[in-house]
């Protein structure tokens, strides 16, 4: 006669223990932490899409119709700052906004317009109009979704016509309504920058003197407080005149030193691509990528907290102006 031990019995004996169903279970050790990408580094942002889940996005619609939607480059940054430094200090001005005020930020693509840094290695640029394509599609579908309201906050000089058009092109040919923020936020950028305590980060600054631009000390600054992590501050080299066309180098005084036209004629040649024979790509210029003549040391995560701090602070004013204009809901 065979002596018939049922398998939970054996798996108990085995095991030191019996197993018999939820008591075997509660009795059983507890489970390991699950294994983590050891390249993790990003905690779970309120309000970024990517991040969240569609019942979130959902319940987001119950309180706003609002979606800044950041529009960045990959492209070089001098020695010291990542490629993504436009894309990846947008975004998080924008994510800065939104814990202050019920927004959706909506990254939809990492390049931009850069034909004039290809000279550098990793720049990727891409066509105005494959942008605005991208751009005007991405809100159709969020259109489709039942946000109404645009902010395009763009972080890179060579998207603002395209990031223009495609704020143009919604308002011309949907039913939601676009602004660029940068414009919209502006007059509200000189009182958050004398709110006592902005005023007191930037008058503990040492002051800037000399053209700075792009990856310059305004720019690296910002990346230090925004995506410190990236920023390679000792491979920063020491800024030297840059190299202009005469007439360019004639008028960067005047630039340096705020004038309008200047700046209006500077800008239209300066900084364009090498197929226009114009000799102002960034590489004809420097031989860094930094355009800038300004002391790259200056450059601090201080500095670029002042500047935004300021920056968010007009923009959460203008946000909930508009909200106060126009509440969620109204016609």
């Amino acid at each position: 006669m065979k002596l018939l031990i049922p398998a939970s019995l054996v798996l108990g004996l085995i095991l030191g223990g019996p197993v018999f169903g939820e008591k075997a279970r509660a009795q059983s050790p507890p489970p390991a932490e699950a294994p983590i990408n050891p390249l993790w580094r990003a905690p779970k942002v309120k309000n970024y899409l990517p991040d969240m889940t569609w019942p979130e996005v959902e319940a987001l619609l119950t309180r706003t119709d609002m979606v800044i939607i950041p529009v960045g480059a990959l492209e070089e940054h001098g020695p010291q700052g990542p490629i993504g430094t436009d894309f990846y200090n947008g975004t998080a001005e924008a994510e800065l906004i939104a814990q202050q005020t019920d927004v959706l930020v909506a990254p939809i693509i990492m390049p931009g317009n850069s034909p004039y840094h290809m000279g550098f290695p990793g720049t990727i640029t891409l066509s105005a109009e494959t942008l605005e394509k991208v751009y005007f599609e991405a809100a159709q579908s969020l259109i489709a979704h039942g946000f109404h309201r645009f902010l395009f906050l763009n972080a890179h000089g060579g998207n603002a016509a395209m990031t223009r058009f495609v704020v143009d092109r919604i308002n011309q040919e949907t039913s939601a309504v676009a602004v660029e923020l940068g414009d919209a936020a502006a007059p509200f950028l000189k009182d958050a920058r004398t709110t006592p305590a902005i005023r007191a980060e930037r008058e503990a600054l040492p002051k800037v003197t000399g053209f700075d631009r792009h990856a310059g000390v305004d720019e690296t600054s910002r990346s230090l407080y925004l995506n410190p992590g990236l920023v390679e501050m000792r491979a920063a080299r020491p800024t030297t005149p840059l190299t202009l066309p005469p007439h360019l180098k004639a008028l960067l005084p005047q630039v340096t030193a705020g004038d309008p036209t200047a700046n209006l004629l500077f800008l239209s040649e300066a900084l364009k691509a090498k197929s226009t024979g114009k000799h102002t790509s960034t590489r004809d210029m420097t031989p860094t990528g930094v355009w800038s003549e300004a002391d790259i040391s200056l450059a601090s995560a201080a500095r670029g907290k002042a500047d935004v701090d300021a920056s968010v602070a007009a923009a959460v004013r203008f946000i909930n102006a508009w909200k106060a204009a126009q509440p969620l809901g109204a016609p």
